[in-house]
């Protein structure tokens, strides 16, 4: 049993310690955190919708109409009106035939590949997927085969060295912790090839990427016979909660029976569920925001190679910032938010050893004014760290 004061002072020792912000008011470009405000670039609000008063006055409108809670899960009582019409929204926007609602994106992952995996399966996945699609692999009961980054190489020699058993390829469309978009069409070919399934996570492309924000797969082309599954979040550019699968007929009502964590958990406050249909509304709507965004990104990555500032190549709102040492990121973080900057130091294991970095993510509601000055502030603390 693990000595929990022990391993605490450790993790304390290492640098790896945990720490909560706790902030006052609702997110947007600037929180409150102990009574002082900061520009924040560690939210994954990439479209500014988390405080959108349309998307406030929907979550009002749907509390009052369907209460607080809902009371149950979605096989007894807890299924309403509202989240039956999201799920109907949500499939004609992904452009297939069913989804499906999830109270959380590490629960859809967990639900779906427990419930479609068997024994003498083989998992293959990318070394640096979300930590809920890993477990998800190791909790299954199949073989879980990890392959390098990116590496459709390597993946396609394990698959040749398997003897091509039946199984999963699993991948995050874009990977949080990088930036960078998964080989989506390389992914599905191999797919194809093998017969295998192909599952991708698309938290952090969907609202944001492609033409009409429909996410990674619409960014390259992509649909349901070339991915048959597809899990989003809606936390992130949509502003709200939860997270859903999308794909076939067969694949959803197969969740609906087999899947523990859909079917052993009180369904999503039916609210949130109402207020998700407007927050997707809005993304039709307000598509300048998606415009906005990838404008401030070039904004940033231009000011950034002027400065020659070590970042990761990303053309997502996810742009990694690389320290390397833990105490060097935790320093420049520091630094930062001495000067009303919160950039979050994210530390091993949630990334390799020796890649410690600031994880910057750019919102909409950004401004090119907080761009400049995040540039100014990165020019003063970080190459004062690392030069």
């Amino acid at each position: 049993m693990r000595n929990l004061a022990a391993d605490l002072e450790q993790q304390a020792s290492l640098n790896l310690y945990r720490t909560r912000n706790i902030t006052a008011g609702p997110q947007g470009p600037e929180v409150i955190i102990d009574k002082r405000r900061y520009l924040s670039f560690c939210s994954n609000d990439y479209l500014g919708l988390a405080n959108h008063p349309k998307l406030v006055e929907a979550l009002q409108r749907g509390a009052i109409k369907y209460g607080a809670g809902s009371g149950a899960s979605h096989l007894i009582s807890g299924h309403s009106v509202a989240h039956h019409r999201l799920e109907e929204t949500l499939a004609e926007f992904t452009g297939r035939p069913r989804a499906l609602l999830f109270s959380t994106g590490y629960m859809a992952n967990l639900g779906v590949v427990s419930a479609l995996a068997q024994r003498g399966d083989i998992i293959y996945e990318d070394r640096l997927n979300h930590a809920s699609l890993l477990d998800a692999g190791l909790l299954s009961g199949a073989r879980l085969q990890r392959y390098p980054h990116a590496d459709t190489e390597t993946l396609t020699m394990q698959l040749a060295e398997l003897n091509n058993r039946p199984g999963f390829i699993i991948s995050d469309g874009i990977f949080s912790m990088d930036g960078d978009i998964a080989p989506l069409p390389a992914l599905a070919d191999i797919a194809q090839r093998h017969n295998n399934w192909l599952m991708i996570d698309d938290a952090h492309g969907f609202g944001v990427m492609g033409p009409h924000g429909r996410g990674s797969l619409e960014e390259f082309g992509l649909g349901m016979k070339e991915v048959p599954i597809l899990v989003c979040t809606l936390g992130k550019a949509l502003g709200t909660f939860g997270a859903f699968v999308a794909g076939s007929e067969e694949l959803i009502e197969s969740l609906i029976q087999h899947a523990r964590t859909y079917i052993y958990t009180t369904a999503l406050p039916p609210a949130i569920a109402y207020a998700t249909a407007a927050s997707l509304s809005l993304l039709e709507e307000e598509a300048w925001r998606r415009d906005h965004l990838f404008s401030l990104i070039k904004q940033f990555r231009d000011g950034a190679r002027q400065l020659n500032l070590p970042l990761q190549t990303s053309r997502t709102p996810i742009q990694p910032l690389i320290i390397g040492d833990t105490e060097n990121a935790l320093k420049t973080s520091q630094l930062l938010r001495d000067k009303g900057i919160l950039i979050s130091a994210i530390r091993p294991p949630t990334v390799p050893k020796g890649g410690a970095r600031l994880r910057i993510t750019l919102s909409a509601a950004h401004s090119e004014a907080h761009i400049d000055r995040l540039l100014q502030s990165l020019d003063e603390t970080v190459n004062t760290i690392i030069r």
